[in-house]
């Protein structure tokens, strides 16, 4: 982390675009103020950096989640100054949950301006501090390098962290003659062998054992799993929400544990031993009245593989010799293709639509609440894809995070499933798709309502709803019309009321290059 001595008179924001540069971080979400004009005047001068602009934070920052669970490598924000920040926090949240690597960079008044607190004076450190597992303050122009390399390292520490730095904007526009060369990238925990050995105990036991797995799940990761699994007898099952999830025909098909905490108890109901991969004991998502909360089951004994800032791969590989896979197969899915739906169009006949149609290798991001489901049925026999996750249960991430995706992996489309509840929270997104010419195909199921709080509704043992409560959970008096909003914002849109139109407008969306959008009325 030694400063190097480079060309003189930089602006600290240029030694830091520089520094991102040099580190392999070439993409940067933004929505710049004041305090961040010589940053922006700094990615200006550098051609190799890639400059993307929200119309509101939540935007820069689930962008930023969607392009790091991707490309394996972080995006840059770049926010302003306290309120910025707190406007992308939901964001930074759900990338917090997916362990995504982002380098968030914060702006802030200049250091001897801060004292007199002026109107946009705030605790950006403590804004930052919930959502961050590292955060630091620039001092002075030549540390600004130094920093930014420090952040990147941060931001990939296994399994993916938010790094936040913090910019008094003295930092970026004071002269540095300064520095600095990438550091190198910190490697995983190794694998604890007694770990391996106490598992591998556990499953020759052959007693009723559930292997519970989280994180980026490759095709390559769950079909060792699932391989250690059909060795042993055991049942392998994810987490509800993981980061990013390789399926489709010619791929294991992964059982989910079920959101709902009575059905998750039923599943996982007479397991002896749990053994966490990545994850922790399993829990419901809420406390509900009189109703259990914690999944494991009575006498249930817990044992750990891996933690999440380990050595998964090596430990499942590990775990594979010492209980003797070889020659053991994992069952992958046959290539199937539900037939195109007609009539009525509900969540069933958007899924079978979708498997019908589907491209292959494309990335799916899913937001589709209480009708997505369907969805996640229908494509389990399509061609192979990847699926990304609502990690943090923070509503407003599927059209940013599509975004960031469709700029990390250019050459392939995106399907964005998205809920018209959480789609206002951030349909900003929409702009900036067609302002950057991104494949993107949304589908807004369009239910006017917030499915999943009515059924939440029930669940926590209020009183029975009158008008006065529905009308807290419906979309409706006005509807939305999301053609209009699509097409307000260059999107191209169609509305679909029947099956047949919904396939007509998937199956042009799917041939056509830029972003498109379906309000699917159900």
């Amino acid at each position: 982390m030694t400063d190097q001595p480079s060309a003189p008179d930089r602006s600290g924001a240029e030694s830091l675009v520089q520094t991102f540069v040099d580190a392999g971080v070439r993409v940067c979400f933004t929505n710049p103020g004041t305090s961040e004009m010589h940053f922006v005047a700094a990615l200006d001068s550098n051609p190799q950096m890639r400059c993307v602009l929200g119309l509101f934070e939540g935007v820069v920052t689930g962008a930023a989640d969607g392009y790091g669970r991707m490309a394996g490598t972080p995006a840059a924000t770049l926010l302003h100054l306290g309120p910025g920040l707190a406007n992308g926090l939901a964001n930074l949240h759900n990338a917090k949950k997916a362990r995504t690597p982002v380098v968030n960079v914060v702006g802030d008044h200049a250091t001897y301006h801060r004292k007199f607190d002026a109107p946009l004076t705030s605790d950006v450190e403590g804004f930052a501090a919930p959502v961050s597992g590292w955060i630091r303050v620039s001092g002075s122009a030549d540390e600004v390098a130094a920093d930014g390399a420090a952040a990147v390292q941060a931001a990939l520490a296994p399994p993916g962290q938010v790094a936040t730095l913090i910019l008094p904007a003295d930092t970026a526009w004071n002269r540095t003659t300064t520095s600095a060369k990438p550091l190198p990238r910190l490697a995983p925990d190794p694998v604890n062998a007694s770990q391996v050995d106490e598992v591998a105990k556990v499953l020759r036991m052959r007693e009723p054992t559930v292997m519970l797995i989280n994180g980026a799940l490759t095709a390559e990761r769950i079909e060792l799993a699932s391989r250690i699994a059909a060795a042993t007898g055991a049942r392998l099952i994810s987490d509800t929400f993981v980061s990013r999830l390789q399926r489709g025909a010619g791929r294991v098909n992964l059982l989910r544990l079920p959101y709902f905490g009575e059905q998750a108890a039923e599943m996982l109901a007479g397991t002896r031993h749990l053994i966490l991969i990545g994850t922790q004991p399993p829990i419901t998502f809420f406390a509900y009245p009189g109703k259990p909360h914690w999944l494991t089951p009575e006498g249930c004994a817990l044992h750990t593989l891996v933690e999440r800032q380990g050595d998964v791969d090596g430990a499942l590989e590990a775990l594979g010799q010492a209980v003797g896979i070889a020659g053991t197969k994992a069952t992958l899915v046959a290539a199937e293709r539900p037939a195109l739906p007609a009539g009525e169009l509900n969540p069933r006949a958007i899924g079978a639509a979708v498997g019908h149609l589907l491209p292959e290798n494309v990335i799916v991001v899913d937001e589709g609440g209480t009708s997505g489901h369907a969805t996640t049925m229908g494509t389990r026999g399509a061609p192979p894809h990847d699926w990304l996750q609502l990690t943090g249960g923070s509503i407003g991430y599927a059209l940013p995070t599509a975004t960031g995706a469709a700029i990390a992996c250019p050459d392939r489309r995106v399907l964005c499933l998205q809920g018209d509840g959480g789609g206002m929270y951030t349909v900003q997104a929409l702009w900036t798709q067609a302002r950057e010419k991104l494949d993107i195909t949304t589908i807004i199921f369009s239910n006017r309502r917030y499915g999943i709080l009515q059924v939440e509704f029930g669940r926590v043992g209020a009183h029975n709803p009158g008008p006065k409560a529905m009308s807290m959970l419906e979309l409706t008096n006005p509807d939305l019309d999301w053609v209009k909003l699509a097409e307000g914002m260059g999107v191209r849109a169609w509305r679909a009321r029947t099956a047949e139109e919904f396939n007509r407008a998937l199956a042009a969306s799917f041939t056509e290059s830029g972003p498109s959008l379906i309000e699917a009325v159900i």
